[in-house]
């Protein structure tokens, strides 16, 4: 095994307490402290039975995450799929870590939509995986961000209202 570490993923219900403590410390850690933005990372969505966790464990434990969640369908009843909280300790970043979980969770969404709320820096990252920008910049938490999209079969409508935003 690398460095890096091997890729799970499990739905937030199955995992063992102390990996989902490891991967909200790490979520703590860049999104609160790292990046001084106080906010409520315990959020309730991490509860919801579709939620799934994603991450890489390394020598020292998790060191790169993200969560998908599933949010209310389209329409035509298709899931609507969301991609938050994606992270990766200090020390791990520029690894390749952030790919190889985005491509599982993409694997896991198939053909359907996906969203992500992207800080702005990111954007040409998630473009290489198919999302687009759906919507002007906007400030959370005083870090530019914009809503992206990656609908393979072209069903989401509008952009996401500014008061709907999930990390």
């Amino acid at each position: 095994m690398t460095p890096a570490g091997q890729l799970h993923h499990r739905p937030t219900a199955e995992l063992k307490v102390s990996v989902l403590y490891e991967i909200l410390r790490l979520r703590v850690d860049v999104f609160v402290v790292e990046q001084a933005c106080p906010y409520p990372e315990l959020d309730g969505r991490d509860l919801e039975p579709k939620t799934e966790q994603f991450w890489i464990a390394g020598d020292d434990g998790v060191i790169a995450t993200l969560r998908l969640l599933v949010d209310p369908p389209t329409a035509d009843g298709s899931p609507v799929y969301r991609i938050g909280r994606v992270c990766t300790e200090r020390g791990h970043r520029g690894e390749g870590l952030t790919a190889r979980l985005i491509r599982a969770a993409l694997d896991g969404v198939g053909d359907h939509p996906c969203r992500i709320e992207a800080q702005a820096y990111l954007v040409e990252m998630y473009a290489k995986f198919g999302f687009a920008v759906d919507g002007d910049e906007y400030l959370e938490d005083g870090i530019p961000h914009v809503t992206m999209r990656r609908d393979p079969r072209g069903v989401l409508g509008p952009h996401t209202a500014p008061g709907n935003r999930v990390r």
